[in-house]
């Protein structure tokens, strides 16, 4: 997929250009609006810094939570303003609006090499809007603030599996590149989705079977093993004829995994044992169970430590891997071993046997950094957990397919 890439536009030269960007700032905040893990707000450093050298005018867009079109202060990307000063060494100015009197204002007052960031642009409800229309106005008052010999950079790949407005509506109106954080996770997954060196093994987790049959679906042909755990797993054991007892169960979904069982049963590599737990609590009392050892009005929160090592041997011979989701609660410690095991599983593939190692972004990437596990020790870690998986199932994304050349 040839992008017209940020090298284009800094080979034209930005020098005294407002240079509209989307980046990824979704942050996960804690009570105390505190970042917890600004991975996001790294991996944007380089596009930002090329630019700044650049000599560019750099106005940010972006968004966090789901304030659902209205303004909610608790949803304002004053923190971000913050912490992305600090990791660039220089003021970033936040706007009190997203295209009001304050965003042009400070717009207009832009020196070279400053950044101005927009508020959340999500307080706008014309940005999710279905209606092209509403999108388009906003769009276009967006591109307003970037003035003559303006240009768009899209740098957040955690938003481009969706046509909204920052992503998809203001690059139909401006010149618009792919910014280093796109272009390489376009570039890792597309010879990830076309050209995995055998054996491929994905490792799929997280909550749901509806969320991941699309990709189970695109992948299981082309996989050779296809890890499953998390809270998916406990439909795919109910499949199976398990007493999943209070574990998370979508029962709608039991005849679709018994049916992809019955097609790639050879492939499907499920629990051994689970960890139990009386509730749903950090503290609850827990331990190693088989399949059909779940305590009566007990749930499974983590895959159990015979599973880890069934896992941990499909993945020493891999040399593709990607994986997406935990294989439990990784946030309560005792229940993240499951999720620690595969990760490290993976790293000791990459290291020992060459492994090509792709972790795709939303709560696997989180909890690498929450565990404290070496990120160098995997080849790629996306930021964009929805739009690695869609990108792998072949579907279009919107927010790419508007920057080809």
């Amino acid at each position: 997929m040839a992008l017209k890439k940020l090298q284009d536009l800094l080979d034209e030269g930005v020098e005294s250009r407002h240079i509209l960007v989307r980046s990824d700032f979704n942050v996960p905040l804690n009570d105390a609006g505190e970042i917890t893990d600004p991975g996001r707000i790294t991996a944007s450093l380089p596009t930002l810094k090329a630019l700044i050298d650049g000599g560019a005018k750099v106005i940010v867009m972006a968004h966090l939570g789901r304030p659902k079109g209205e303004v909610n202060p608790k949803y304002s990307l004053k923190p971000v303003a913050e912490a992305l000063s600090e990791e660039l060494g220089q003021y970033v100015a936040l706007a009190s609006d997203v295209v009001g009197e304050d965003a042009h204002e400070r717009a207009n007052g832009l020196n070279d090499g400053d950044v101005l960031l927009l508020e959340n642009v999500r307080f706008d409800p014309r940005e999710t809007s279905k209606d092209e229309a509403e999108r388009g106005e906003f769009a276009d008052q967006l591109v307003a603030l970037a003035a003559d010999q303006g240009a768009f950079v899209s740098d957040g790949f955690g938003v481009v599996h969706r046509a909204q407005t920052s992503v998809y509506d203001v690059a139909k109106r401006l010149p618009a590149y792919a910014g280093k954080l796109v272009d390489k996770e376009v570039s890792t997954l597309e010879n990830v989705a076309s050209n995995p060196e055998k054996p491929y093994v994905v490792a799929l987790g997280g909550s749901k079977v509806s969320d991941k049959l699309g990709v189970i679906e695109a992948l299981a042909g082309k996989a050779d093993h296809l890890i499953i755990g998390g809270g998916m797993c406990y439909t795919f054991l109910k499949a199976q004829g398990h007493d999943v007892q209070q574990s998370l169960l979508q029962e709608e979904m039991v005849d679709t995994c018994k049916d992809l069982l019955e097609r790639y049963g050879d492939k499907i590599v499920l629990p051994v044992d689970l960890i139990a737990a009386e509730k749903f609590d950090a503290n609850a009392a827990n331990k190693v169970v088989d399949l059909d050892g779940i305590p009566e009005g007990w749930m499974s929160l983590d895959v159990g430590p015979e599973t880890v090592k069934v896992f941990a041997e499909v993945l020493a011979t891999s040399k593709t891997v990607f994986w997406n989701g935990p294989m439990g609660v990784f946030e309560m410690p005792a229940f993240a071993e499951g999720t620690r095991g595969l990760a490290q599983a993976i790293i000791d593939a990459t290291q020992n046997n060459g492994c090509f190692s792709v972790v795709g972004g939303g709560d696997s990437a989180a909890s690498v950094r929450t565990l404290g596990l070496d990120e160098d020790g995997f080849s790629h870690i996306s930021t964009g957990g929805g739009a690695s998986l869609e990108f792998l199932e072949g579907k279009e994304l919107p927010g790419v397919s508007v920057l080809q050349a």
